[in-house]
């Protein structure tokens, strides 16, 4: 991924009505949320929501898709995974994570106690 696109994602998520819309979308999956579904799980104005929505798809974070008269959000998982990626490529300095350190989630891998 592209340092570029890069500052762009985490410029677009550096925004908490940005931020809450995207987990929103991550949450839904696949399945997606129309803008009115957002408007009423983030509490954000419909007007308001529409611009954030344009950031996080020029982002390139969201997708839009039109569904007859409904537009359809999804998180673009593809480009979540790579921006994880890319912020965790060299962790640990490129050692395996321990599995299980993740007081959170015990099976999840963390770099807690590297």
């Amino acid at each position: 991924m592209e340092e570029q696109t890069i500052i762009r994602s985490l410029a677009a998520l550096a925004q908490a009505s940005r931020l809450r819309a995207f987990r929103a979308l991550v949450v839904a999956g696949p399945e997606g949320l129309t803008p009115g579904a957002l408007t009423e799980q983030i509490g954000v104005a419909a007007t308001s929501l529409s611009f954030h929505l344009k950031e996080l798809v020029n982002a390139g974070l969201v997708t839009q898709e039109r569904d007859g008269r409904h537009l359809i959000y999804r998180a673009a998982y593809e480009h979540m995974n790579g921006l994880i990626g890319y912020l965790t490529e060299h962790c640990c300095q490129g050692r395996p994570c321990a599995p299980g350190s993740n007081p959170d989630h015990s099976a999840a891998p963390s770099c807690i106690t590297c």
